[in-house]
């Protein structure tokens, strides 16, 4: 008989989910599933809600990537009001950001997905961690934690709040940056980019050789990319969305116009929605024949922009692409693919920095409410993040659509758990190191399975196993 073996909880991810995987009866792979286990109806309870309240509410979707948020919020509410906001302060919200980015991909990198490189993915669990990190390599984890707080320092000094931020608002940015805190972050910033360079010449020198076989083997297959480019070029804060076919060919369009591009498929067996590319066909995961599936987050970005807006990123892009071509198709490239961007979202903040309007107090401008709808992207660490707001004449939000990089990615990533599986599982034959590679696969795309699940259909999905004293199940209730 066939046999079922449930990986749960998955672990260092943002959120909670598990995988089941469903062996044949020769005990190889027939099926999996990554369910997510956790609702977050955020769409519900923003609606009826003042618009200008939204930028405030969302970044408390998520801890980790609340900057995300909260700018994603802002410029659908600067869309909705017809603002173009201040010169000055589209370069301070892109500032803060890429501080914000540049701690969330370093947390990834070093902490999340960094164990299962360092001490190796065959490594006992109780090491195969961040204190396993710090005992093989305590001078790199030193580092990483004052990086990390570096960072969220800088979002901290330009918006007042590291965490859960409100500096943003309709029409800019609710306070200037003094010459004072510029000084400041502007020598956290150089360290940061220091660290940039470290960690990925690390990373290419100690880590990356001795995983290329598993990098080339494990869970490739083609999909489409979608990412953010300003003529061209890679941009996490602001563009044009750029949806690239596996063939390499690409369209490029606004967000407010991504459901003319965009679907989204619902499946019974979990929470998060499986956005497709209309055009390339109705949705199917099928590994054989997949149908308008796209990846998003770093590996996507890096294969959909034409080049990389800083010098030192454009560099290690050209390395990248040489080694693996464009696209890239190797889901663990996106390892790489995003101490990329670490490099360029510090040389980005830099740049920012330098930059004599920094310090303009011509910062927001008045805004008025109207009935309109606004659409606001950015990309955010966990791939390209939509939010689409409808309001009434009094600028009540009457509609909320939120499409977060996880959502994007919920496709790939079943289906990367798939491949793994199918790869890895024979006859029956497991073992901890190689549901842990399984496990790996979700990594990779860097979840936040907290910001992802939001509304569906307005039905959520409810099973409840009621167990005796000794764990066996008694009874089940289900809607």
């Amino acid at each position: 008989m066939g046999k079922t073996i449930v990986i749960q909880p998955v672990s260092r991810i943002e959120g909670h989910a598990k995988i089941t995987i469903q062996l044949d009866d020769a005990g190889n792979v027939a099926d999996t599933r990554v369910n997510v286990v956790e609702l977050r109806g955020f769409e519900r309870f923003c609606t009826g809600r003042p618009v200008e309240e939204l930028p405030r509410i969302v970044c408390r979707i998520c801890g980790v990537c609340p900057w995300a948020h909260h700018l994603a919020s802002a410029k659908a509410c600067d869309a909705v009001f017809g603002v173009d906001i201040p010169s000055a302060a589209k370069k301070i919200r892109e500032a803060a950001y890429m501080a914000h980015t540049l701690h969330s991909h370093i947390l990834h990198f070093f902490v999340l997905s960094g164990p299962d490189f360092v001490m190796g993915p065959d490594a006992d669990y109780s090491v195969r961690n961040v204190i396993g990190i710090v005992g093989k390599v305590p001078d790199i984890a030193k580092k990483v934690v004052r990086v990390r707080y570096l960072a969220q320092m800088i979002t901290q000094i330009m918006g007042g709040k590291a965490i859960h931020p409100d500096a943003a608002v309709p029409g800019g940015w609710s306070k200037p940056v003094n010459k004072e805190e510029l000084e400041k972050v502007k020598g956290m910033a150089q360290e940061c980019l220091d660290f940039s360079l470290f960690a990925i010449g690390f990373a290419k020198k100690n880590i990356f050789p001795a995983y290329l076989d598993v990098v080339k083997s494990l869970a490739v297959f083609d999909t489409g990319f979608l990412g953010t480019v300003k003529d061209g070029a890679m941009n996490l804060y602001d563009g044009d969305l750029r949806l690239m076919s596996p063939d390499g060919k690409f369209e490029d369009f606004p967000a407010a116009n991504y459901t003319d591009h965009i679907g989204e498929h619902v499946e019974p067996w979990t929470y998060l929605k499986f956005p497709y590319a209309k055009k390339w066909g109705p949705f199917s995961m099928d590994l054989d024949k997949p149908s308008g599936i796209y990846r998003t987050n770093a590996l996507a970005r890096v294969n959909t922009c034409d080049r990389m807006a800083t010098p030192k990123a454009q560099a290690e892009m050209e390395e990248f692409r040489t080694a693996f071509g464009r696209p890239a198709q190797m889901t663990l490239l996106y390892h790489w693919a995003r101490l990329i961007e670490t490099v360029y979202a510090a040389e980005r903040l830099v740049e920012l920095l330098n930059d004599p309007e920094i310090t303009s107090t011509d910062i927001r401008k008045k805004v008025e409410p109207r009935a309109a709808r606004g659409v606001g992207s950015v990309e955010a660490p966990r791939g390209t993040l939509i939010h689409d707001y409808t309001t009434d004449a009094q600028g009540m939000v009457t509609d909320v659509n939120i499409i977060v990089g996880t959502t994007h990615n919920n496709a790939p990533i079943n289906m990367s758990v798939k491949h793994a599986a199918k790869s890895l599982i024979k006859e029956g034959k497991y073992d901890e190191k190689l549901l842990n590679m399984v496990e790996m696969m979700v990594r990779a795309h860097d979840p936040c399975f907290s910001c992802a699940t939001h509304a569906l259909d307005g039905t959520i999905a409810v099973r409840l196993e009621i167990k005796d004293a000794a764990g066996n199940t008694v009874g089940v209730l289900e809607n």
